[in-house]
């Protein structure tokens, strides 16, 4: 019996989930969905699908705030648990947001490390007025 669940995610953002996705090596093809509001107005949403090879494809599906992930777990054929999965796309969705977000009030990455613990180090460096560096 198949039986879909939807988990909330944190992701709000599908450039930076894609990032995420490709930086983790994980294939992904981009599916519209659109929404019939009326006569002549509609909206289009863009819905992120996991390919599996026992056709039980994993989505992650906006539902207006986020994008959540939507799967049948007894069909999960990812190396990792579902919370590992998500997990590890949060880890490096984060990474991909804080530098992203930094870089458009002029940080630049200087470098980007994975601790023993599991966590992240990202250095970022803008230079001030006076063209001396400020590292944060």
């Amino acid at each position: 019996m198949s039986h879909f669940t939807n988990i909330e995610t944190r992701f709000q953002n599908l450039f930076y989930l894609e990032k995420a996705l490709n930086k983790l090596d994980i294939t992904h093809k981009r599916q519209k969905k659109v929404t019939n509001l009326g006569t002549k107005s509609y909206d289009v949403d863009i819905n992120l699908m996991i390919s599996q090879e026992n056709g039980h494809d994993i989505e992650f599906c906006w539902n207006g705030q986020e994008y959540e992930l939507v799967a049948d777990t007894s069909f999960w054929e990812q190396r990792d648990s579902i919370t590992g999965f998500i997990n590890n796309i949060a880890k490096q969705y984060a990474g991909e947001v804080i530098i992203g977000e930094s870089q458009k009030i002029g940080f630049q990455p200087i470098r980007y490390q994975q601790n023993e613990d599991g966590s992240n180090t990202v250095t970022l460096q803008r230079w001030n007025e006076k063209k001396e560096p400020s590292f944060y």
